[in-house]
């Protein structure tokens, strides 16, 4: 049987580099989908992707397959691909579900945490303030999903954990709406909730933690749910524009 032929050096930087460009794109289109630069249903071309980046077509589609993972992207039949879209239809149940993984990963962490745990959900909540300093949202949303995911993992139940961050991945661009709905400056109670979770958790009080959750929750589900009926929320842009259908992309 013929030995398969050992890469070359130049292989392994080409390899290298490949993966980094992917990575360079996979994140600066990640960065402009969830802040909404780039609107839902808009068309993502590879040829002018590739162009905007200076790379190949390969690293694009690495960085568009890792996208498509995190349900930020999507194929359509025609094999085009497009941001995916908001299926405003659906928030109700997303909204439902989220509330109770919210209640009852954080009522296990305060059953279940470790010292261990409540040092990295309080450095997620640092980097959390940071970002609201800043008044950076992607930072913020970022930071969020941590610090809940942080709060999940406390809770030692894996399908939980699972479960929650795929409800908060699903809901990063609904985060972004929230965060606009503030002018991007949160206020600090929302921040000193976040605080009083952690508090609860470490006192290892289950009914308060819940309730806080539960509180947290529903105070993000009210203020998305009045932004959007608003019509404020239109100054966002949530769909593509009808003409033309490939969206400008920033340098």
């Amino acid at each position: 049987m013929p030995l398969a032929r050992a890469a070359k050096p130049q292989d392994a930087g080409e390899t290298r580099s490949r993966g980094g460009g992917a990575t360079k794109v996979y994140e600066a289109l990640k960065h402009d989908i969830l802040d909404l630069v780039l609107a839902p249903g808009s068309a993502l071309d590879e040829t002018r992707i590739a162009e905007r980046f200076g790379l190949s077509r390969t690293p694009i589609r690495e960085a568009l397959v890792r996208l498509a993972a995190d349900g930020l992207v999507a194929t359509l039949p025609n094999r085009n691909t497009i941001v995916a879209p908001i299926d405003f239809s659906t928030l109700p149940a997303h909204f439902d579900a989220l509330t109770l993984m919210h209640r009852v990963t954080t009522r296990l962490a305060a059953l279940r945490r470790t010292a261990k745990d409540l040092d990295e959900i309080r450095i997620h909540q640092a980097g959390f303030g940071r970002a609201v300093a800043a008044a950076d949202a992607i930072g913020m949303a970022d930071a969020n999903r941590d610090f809940h995911l942080a709060i999940a993992r406390a809770g030692r139940n894996r399908y939980y954990t699972e479960l929650f961050g795929r409800l908060l991945d699903e809901g990063r661009r609904l985060n972004r709406i929230y965060y606009a709905s503030f002018d991007d400056h949160l206020p600090a109670e929302f921040v000193a909730e976040h605080e009083a979770i952690i508090q609860a958790i470490a006192e290892r009080d289950a009914d308060r933690a819940d309730s806080l959750a539960r509180a947290h929750a529903g105070q993000v589900v009210r203020q998305i749910q009045g932004f959007l009926a608003s019509g404020v929320a239109g100054d966002v842009v949530l769909a593509p524009a009808a003409e033309p259908a490939q969206p400008a992309l920033p340098a």
